[in-house]
């Protein structure tokens, strides 16, 4: 939008200029935190929604933790229908992907490529799946399932029609495993 179609507004803060009486507001996914220092020095982070007391990914972990950083957790699913189910969990309760600001959304979309590919290396699967949908849980997570051709529901998805019985096992040390590939990629 150039200055002239702007007006007195200032694209960031979503301000609205009205003199003495001038009104800002953060503007749609543009919620930043800022270290003390001056912005061109500074690191945007995410601004987490409000506390969600009801949300399940806000109260508890939601499996076994196997890699935790300060933006984000790798928990294993429990799933007997598709064992090595994992999911990415934003610690922060933000809603949608476009809520995080680039770096962050970066440091997430990396760090679910790294779970596939620790999945990959780890289970050799037919298929991985990718999803995020959020309907019954507004709070941003990525579902990262790995799919074999015998397993309960391929080639449907993991919630559609079961096509089989039987449920595959893991390896012993798979937590091991994906645990190590996940330290080596992203500590």
């Amino acid at each position: 939008m150039t200055a002239a179609r702007m007006g007195n507004r200032d694209a960031a803060t979503d301000t609205v200029g009205r003199g003495a009486g001038e009104v800002a507001r953060p503007a749609r996914g543009n919620r930043r935190l800022y270290s003390g220092h001056p912005p061109h020095h500074a690191l945007p982070t995410t601004m987490p929604d409000a506390p969600a007391h009801d949300c399940p990914l806000c109260r508890e972990d939601g499996g076994d933790v196997l890699f935790r950083d300060d933006r984000l957790r790798v928990i294993h699913v429990t799933d007997a229908d598709h064992p090595g189910f994992l999911r990415v969990i934003w610690t922060a309760h933000v809603r949608e992907m476009t809520d995080l600001v680039p770096l962050d959304r970066s440091h997430c979309m990396r760090t679910v490529m790294v779970v596939e590919s620790a999945l990959r290396d780890v289970l050799r699967p037919d298929k991985i799946n990718l999803a995020s949908f959020g309907n019954m849980v507004p709070h941003v997570h990525w579902h990262v399932i790995p799919r074999f051709a015998d397993d309960p529901h391929f080639p449907n998805a993991v919630w559609g029609p079961r096509v089989r019985d039987g449920a595959r096992t893991l390896p012993a040390d798979f937590r091991a495993a994906i645990t190590a590939r996940l330290v080596a990629a992203l500590a």
